[in-house]
């Protein structure tokens, strides 16, 4: 199918090719190397969490990754701590969700599409009301992706951090209601929570550079293998375990 524009007037279309689009696998690990050669993060876990992200990565269980957001830098520091973690055997298999003004640009949407993204029309850029229905849509096309055996990263605050970078900032209820659609279609996904601190920042809601960006520090908390029952709750735990996560990337910068 050739790819459509992302437009939300023709959102149906757009998730449709999104539900069974696939990268090129050997492009996206080439282009994680790529990155993390460039960006060289420093990558921690939480206790026992390297053991317990090996065990899932062998398993197959779907993981639902949730990542705090501090800047525009985040996909690509994401993907090159992502090489350096027992993530890496996953890349090519990952789904991103990414905001639609990125598939605008044909040379930036084949570096988005390369790297597994899935496009969201957010409320602060088209209205709520007029983002309802493609918003459905979406949370739909991630839980069949999870369900079949594909991974989700999520940045669940929605929007870069500039309040405080080192606190969650409010999770919205997305990645609850993506969840508990994926366990309805028959999928357990396993949360696991991978925070970054690019460390102090002078409080002006300046974003890093890409140069500040180097050497960040990246922090994996201990995979959630249970799950809350209610899209709300799940929502809520993922801003606890975040928060964890986060502690301990600040912590170690």
């Amino acid at each position: 199918m050739r790819p459509p524009e992302v437009l939300l007037d023709d959102f149906d279309t757009v998730y449709d090719f999104y539900r069974d689009h696939r990268q090129n696998r050997a492009k996206a690990l080439a282009a994680y190397a790529f990155l993390a050669r460039r960006f060289r993060p420093r990558v921690h876990f939480a206790d026992g969490a390297p053991e317990a992200v090996q065990a899932l990565v062998r398993s197959g269980r779907p993981l639902l990754i949730a990542v705090n957001h501090l800047s525009r830098h985040d996909p690509y520091t994401v993907a090159a701590a992502a090489w350096r973690s027992p993530l890496r055997r996953l890349i090519g298999r990952v789904r991103v969700l990414a905001k639609d003004e990125l598939f605008v640009d044909p040379k930036l949407r084949k570096q988005v599409d390369m790297m597994g993204a899935i496009p969201v029309f957010r409320g602060k850029d088209h209205g709520l009301r007029a983002v309802n229905a493609a918003g459905q849509r979406m949370m739909d096309c991630c839980a069949e992706r999870l369900a079949r055996g594909d991974h989700l990263a999520v940045f669940p605050e929605g929007t870069c951090n500039v309040v405080d970078p080192t606190r969650v900032q409010p999770v919205g209820s997305g990645i609850g209601h993506i969840a508990f659609r994926a366990q309805k279609l028959g999928a357990a996904p396993a949360l696991l929570s991978l925070a970054l601190s690019y460390g102090p920042r002078p409080g002006d809601g300046t974003e890093p550079s890409k140069q500040e960006v180097v050497g960040s520090s990246f922090y994996f908390g201990h995979p959630v293998t249970e799950l809350p029952a209610r899209p709300a709750e799940i929502s809520r735990l993922v801003r606890a375990e975040l928060q964890v996560a986060l502690d301990g990337a600040v912590a170690a910068y």
